[in-house]
């Protein structure tokens, strides 16, 4: 909603009419039931009479000179009040009272016109009117700046969404307060940054993989030129077989991060997995030693097979691909948690680039691409991680000698029951 439209639709000035309208109402239905009860009063209330009782008047001397019982006579304002005294012998005596005068003045003189006015407005209902008319403004005057202040932050929240609807992904909003609209600002917030670092996943892994693909593909179109359409040689041909795999190896793994990265997509079934029978499979295929001395007879996990099949292999094809000796697999439990250790005597990682090398595409400073590898591997094991509630970190070798130690961490499967559903 644009900020130009009109006032009708602002909605810090619908909540505060609202506020004063209610006010209005409630003032207007107080004063006109008021009104309603004094009319009914004035019609059906006649003037007061007060029961008889008994009267006596002495002279100066303190002498009785009558007593008797006198009645109120009825009479109407401002008129002479009348008693009708009965004597003990029969005889009827009046009283008559002048009727009050006007308050005095403040200069000594009687109250003139200008007081009746005031006495109309003060006395009832005119006056409970004033009164609620009085603390009715007050009420307006007094949410306003509260009505406004909340709806500036919904106006600021607004702007930003809009902002972010154009294109701006790195918009967000203050988070003021701890209220409802701090609550949502606060969600927009964690919403907008992890829709930016999605799409500046995408981009990068767009890129790169751009990038990776044209290595391959420019080494067979350069070798296909100075073959000058002669038969190739052996040597060749295993060239152009190994770009081959390269990039259907590339194209899988861009595939498996793209599928992993939508949480909703369906990567397998869940069930329970044997994780020392399939590191024990994995460690066969690569010549890799594997320890489960501190492991009962199987370790059981919930997850997609394939899956964790391929963090392993990855972990395996890593260390190979680095290690200069035997590559050690150890599998144990620890806490509740099943952990997967991959030990190798390559060079290590800097402490600087235990986390980057976990970024797709992302190779150590002096890694040649004619290592192997397009870059993904480690990544792809952080996303397997992060689907089966798990994580992956890179750290020193236990035994202190030269090398990395990569350690997969899962948790064990509560129950022995199988599923189909997909985990998110």
């Amino acid at each position: 909603m644009s900020l130009s439209n009109p006032f009708s639709r602002r909605l810090y000035l619908r909540i505060w009419l609202a506020v004063v309208g209610g006010m209005a109402v409630l003032t207007l239905t107080v004063g006109w039931a008021w009104r309603i009860a004094e009319e009914q009063k004035a019609q059906n209330n006649q003037p007061f009479v007060p029961p008889s009782r008994e009267m006596a008047v002495r002279d100066p001397a303190g002498n009785l000179v009558l007593r008797g019982m006198a009645t109120r006579q009825p009479s109407e304002p401002g008129e002479v009040v009348e008693f009708h005294i009965e004597a003990e012998n029969g005889q009827i005596f009046t009283l008559q009272m002048a009727p009050r005068q006007p308050r005095m003045g403040r200069n000594g003189g009687r109250g003139g016109p200008g007081q009746d006015e005031a006495a109309f407005w003060t006395r009832p209902p005119f006056g409970f009117l004033w009164l609620l008319g009085i603390v009715g403004l007050a009420v307006a005057v007094g949410v306003y700046p509260i009505i406004r202040r909340l709806t500036q932050r919904l106006e600021a929240l607004q702007r930003s969404v809009k902002t972010f609807g154009e294109g701006d992904l790195s918009v967000r909003v203050p988070e003021q307060g701890q209220d409802e609209v701090a609550d949502l600002a606060r969600q927009f917030n964690a919403a907008a940054e992890r829709v930016e670092t999605l799409v500046k996943s995408h981009k990068s892994l767009l890129a790169n993989a751009s990038h990776e693909l044209r290595s391959p593909l420019t080494r067979i179109r350069m070798g296909l030129e100075l073959m000058g359409g002669q038969q190739p040689s052996p040597a060749f041909r295993e060239e152009i077989l190994r770009n081959i795999a390269e990039l259907d190896q590339l194209v899988d793994e861009i595939l498996l991060a793209s599928r992993l990265d939508a949480r909703e997509a369906d990567v397998g079934t869940v069930e329970l997995v044997d994780l020392i029978g399939l590191a024990a499979e994995e460690c066969a295929r690569v010549d890799a030693d594997l320890d489960v001395s501190a492991s009962p007879d199987s370790l059981e996990v919930r997850g997609v097979a394939k899956l964790l099949r391929r963090a392993i292999r990855n972990l395996l094809e890593n260390a190979r691909r680095y290690s200069n000796g035997e590559i050690t697999v150890v599998v144990h439990r620890r806490q509740g948690r099943a952990e997967v250790h991959v030990c190798d005597h390559g060079p290590g990682v800097p402490p600087s680039q235990r986390e980057r090398i976990f970024e797709p595409f992302y190779r150590l400073p002096g890694a040649s691409e004619r290592a192997g590898g397009v870059g993904l591997g480690l990544s792809l094991v952080r996303s397997i991680a992060g689907r089966h509630q798990g994580t992956v970190h890179c750290q020193d070798r236990p035994d202190g000698e030269h090398g990395a130690c990569f350690v997969l961490t899962l948790p064990l499967a509560p129950t022995k029951a199988t599923t189909n559903l997909v985990p998110h």
